[in-house]
């Protein structure tokens, strides 16, 4: 091996080293940890590679991230990858691979696997070479990284480096960060990005996580809310049991595969992390430690709220106001349209472009209405906030109309569409079109969008008004198994005195999310005078005499 670097070399100037071995099979015992896969193994059979390996493989975005847990297989399948890449030519898209790992043993590991993919896949007799990567620092010094290198007949080279290289921008090709959230500041690979895409390089994050604010968190809570390119992907080690995990160790270990024996061999492996819960989740189900308790604080919420906004409107009716009979309960409504409602649309400003989020209940809590404007800052102002109370089904949907067609340049809205609240959703959609977007809360859906909203308090980019309520109601917003909601069991009381589920929250959510979807902005114009006579003979909508698009209409992208 070089032992030490010489003058004048460039930034990642490798020398030619001794060549450890031609042959994978007689390869020292130390790469054969990576390659502790029977000889005949061929990964591209069917079966072989568990579905979120192929998953991951599949995905040939220029810049993605893996957070995952323990054992999972992504490295293994990464090396796959990145063997392809580097055994084809050019003209196919092959290019160097540089594989970065935390550690020296990780980076014998992936050589391990590369090695034996090159011979089972590519079918290639390599030479693998121990030798000395130079890379230059900022301060023009130039530090030696030992390396493990694997040539290929395209004339490309898969190079495992033993530490990390403080100037990424150097590595041209297929650049892999593994472990990345116990590297010293993961933050360096975005500020080489641009450079590394330039000559058509591409960048693999993978990860299990070290903590709530570690950088490599926040680069993927960066990615979720869309401030930063990157594909994100989560596979957990539950994950991998389910698809497989346990029986390829009973492959390996030539032992017979019965699903009470993965039960138990998958509850010892959670039991043995003992009352450390926080730190089981993190390494089996990728989830930050601390990623437990309140999602924002009071102040950052107050930090978004502006006495310049309308109060938040609030109708609730008693029990027996469901057995009045429609005319009774539609005049009510219609009382409550054109009374209050009615002035707070008029003031809507015409030239700004507006959409909603809606959380329905019918009994125990509050449905909640919010309404955005879209500055020409890209501040979403809640300039409408309604909570109903005990509002029959006829009268929500009535309200509901009323609101939507009296918001200017309406691009969408976002309505919880489950259980009872579908009704309200598919009835929104068939009014409005496919601007309206049914949603289903479920853990995906919160762990894709909710990052979003969370940052656009950090950003200044929402505004509410203050309102005791408000607050409290996002101060409910907390981390459950890693996902940001309501928590199931959270029960507040209004100012009011009723009974409150973070209404608020998840309809600012909701508002949030189809602000920022791709849509066509319309103009309605109604012949309502109030919002009973808004209602077809059968309670559904207007004829379409009464309610039509304007000539106003174009096209808008996603903000």
């Amino acid at each position: 091996m070089t032992q030490a670097p010489l003058p004048g070399l460039p930034h990642g100037q490798w020398i030619d080293p001794p060549v450890l071995s031609q042959d994978p099979e007689k390869l020292p015992e130390e790469f054969l940890r990576g390659g502790d896969v029977p000889d005949d193994l061929d990964p591209l059979a069917a079966g072989v590679l568990m579905e979120h390996q192929q998953d991951w493989i599949d995905d040939d975005s220029d810049l993605k991230i893996c957070e995952k847990g323990r054992r999972t297989g992504i490295t293994f399948a990464e090396a796959l990858d990145c063997t392809l890449i580097a055994a084809a030519q050019r003209s196919a898209g092959g290019q160097n691979v540089f594989y970065i790992g935390d550690t020296k043993p990780k980076g014998r590991e992936f050589i391990g696997y590369a090695a034996h993919f090159a011979k089972t896949v590519a079918k290639e007799m390599l030479t693998i070479e121990d030798g000395i990567f130079f890379d230059q620092k900022a301060d023009g010094s130039t530090q030696a990284i030992s390396s493990y290198v694997i040539r290929f007949a395209s004339g490309f080279r898969i190079e495992a480096l033993s530490s990390r290289p403080e100037n990424i921008r150097g590595l041209q090709g297929t650049v892999v960060i593994d472990e990345a959230a116990f590297h010293r500041d993961v933050r360096d690979v975005l500020d080489a990005v641009n450079a590394l895409l330039i000559w058509g390089g591409r960048i693999r994050v993978i990860s299990s996580h070290n903590g709530l604010s570690s950088p490599f968190n926040e680069l993927i809570k960066e990615a979720r809310a869309g401030k930063n390119p990157f594909s994100v992907h989560t596979y957990t080690f539950g994950d991998a049991v389910k698809n497989g995990l346990y029986k390829r160790v009973c492959l390996i270990k030539g032992e017979e595969w019965t699903q009470e024996k993965e039960d138990k061999w998958e509850a010892q492996i959670r039991a043995s992390y003992g009352t450390r819960t926080a730190k089981m989740k993190q390494e089996l189900d990728a989830i930050p430690a601390e990623a437990e308790g309140a999602a924002m604080t009071r102040v950052l919420i107050e930090s978004c709220m502006s006495r310049d906004l309308p109060a938040v409107v609030r109708w609730d009716r008693p029990d027996d106001f469901k057995n009045l009979d429609d005319d009774a309960r539609a005049e009510q409504a219609d009382e409550f349209c054109e009374g209050i409602l009615k002035p707070l649309l008029d003031a809507l400003d015409p030239e700004r472009e507006h959409c909603f989020g809606e959380d329905f209940a019918r009994s125990g809590d509050k449905t909640a209405v919010v309404v955005f404007e879209i500055g020409a800052d890209l501040v979403r102002r809640a300039r409408l906030v309604v909570e109903l109370k005990n509002i029959p089904f006829d009268q929500q949907r009535d309200i509901l109309f009323y609101i939507g067609d009296g918001l200017p340049r309406l691009i969408g809205g976002a309505l919880d569409a489950r259980g009872n609240g579908q009704y309200l959703a598919e009835k929104a959609r068939q009014r409005w079109g496919e601007n309206i977007h049914e949603v289903m809360f479920s853990a995906k859906w919160y762990a894709s969008n909710m990052p979003a909203y969370i940052e656009a308090f950090g950003d200044k980019s929402l505004l509410f008004p203050y309102d005791a309520d408000i607050i409290a109601d996002h101060q409910g917003l907390a981390y459950v198994n890693g996902i940001i909601k309501v928590p199931d069991e959270h029960s507040t009381k209004g100012v009011d005195g009723f009974d409150r589920h973070g209404d608020t929250a998840p309809a600012g959510a909701l508002a949030w999310f189809a602000s920022s979807q791709d849509a066509i902005a319309y103009e309605y114009e109604t012949g309502r005078k109030t919002a009973g006579t808004t209602r077809g003979h059968n309670g559904g909508p207007p004829p379409d005499d009464d309610r039509r698009r304007t000539t106003d209409v174009y096209l808008r992208g996603s903000i």
